[in-house]
């Protein structure tokens, strides 16, 4: 449990808020594009978002079932535009997932864990609903930013810009937190990189540095979002059991033969191959006289 002492439902409605802005507007079409990209060529068939029904992080995937996990409805549209959406499923806590171990392919996790009371409880409880090798993508505001600079200003005295209950993870860190869980990070992504301006106007002038800083200053970006796969330690994929081309062979020998050979003082028994029996016929007359 942290030490703060602001309810998870009011942090909720604050990061809501938020993506009203213009500025959070902005994050959440960078988190869109990236996001439908990112989902489209995962394969399975559960998949679920947790959280922030403000985007619809699964229109582009092509699971059979897809739902978003949510603490509140919401009507999409109002961030999505019109067409069909994400259904969406009222829960309490993250830190309890109600669905059975193993039985969903692909978790989306936009900005859960920076506002999350139990972060680590919440990654806990991912693994356990996926199944082996089912993955798992995650987005947060990057501490190490112009964007997370401007909130360490806030502390100072300055008006918030992001949402002040958050408790924002960088990716390194984030990473530790996964590889301890045995996921393996396979991609990721930073993006947003004009400063902390709060009108449409300003964000539009500073347009350009999305390019010049995805080039020359990538790690800088205002949002991340990584993609993990979930490693199983001696879990083994199994095939047909084709059969080797000598076994093939090997399964069309005819089978043996028994006879019996008689001397004067006892008998033995032979074992032998119908393709050699008349060269052993023939030596064993020989042996016998």
């Amino acid at each position: 449990m942290r030490g703060d002492v602001i309810p998870e439902v009011s942090a909720r409605e604050a990061l809501s808020a938020f993506l009203r802005s213009p500025p959070g507007r902005y994050a959440l079409a960078w988190e869109r594009q990236h996001l439908n990209a990112a989902v489209a060529d995962i394969f399975g068939y559960h998949a679920m978002q947790l959280g922030l029904p403000e985007i619809d992080a699964l229109c582009e995937n092509r699971m059979p079932l897809r739902f978003c996990a949510s603490d509140r409805l919401l009507d999409a549209r109002l961030y999505n535009g019109e067409g069909e959406h994400t259904k969406v499923a009222v829960i309490n806590r993250f830190e309890e997932l109600p669905f059975a171990s193993a039985s969903i392919d692909l978790v989306v996790m936009p900005h859960i864990l920076e506002f999350a009371h139990e972060p680590h409880q919440v990654l806990r409880e991912v693994d356990r609903v996926l199944v082996p090798e089912g993955q798992v993508v995650i987005t947060g505001f990057n501490p190490g930013s112009l964007w997370g600079l401007r909130q360490v200003l806030a502390r100072l005295g300055m008006s918030a810009y992001l949402p002040r209950t958050g408790q924002f993870i960088a990716l390194p860190r984030l990473k530790d937190w996964l590889k301890l869980l045995s996921f393996e990070v396979n991609r990721g992504r930073f993006g947003c990189y004009v400063p902390w301006a709060r009108s449409d106007r300003w964000l539009a002038r500073w347009g350009f540095m999305e390019k010049a800083g995805d080039r020359w200053w990538p790690v800088l970006g205002s949002v991340y979002m990584l993609t993990a796969v979930k490693r199983v330690r001696g879990m083994r994929l199994i095939g047909p059991a084709w059969k080797r081309k000598e076994e093939r062979t090997r399964a069309l020998v005819p089978a043996t033969n028994r006879s019996l050979l008689m001397t004067h003082e006892a008998f033995t028994v032979r074992v032998e191959d119908e393709q050699d029996a008349a060269a052993n016929d023939s030596a064993a007359r020989k042996q016998l006289r």
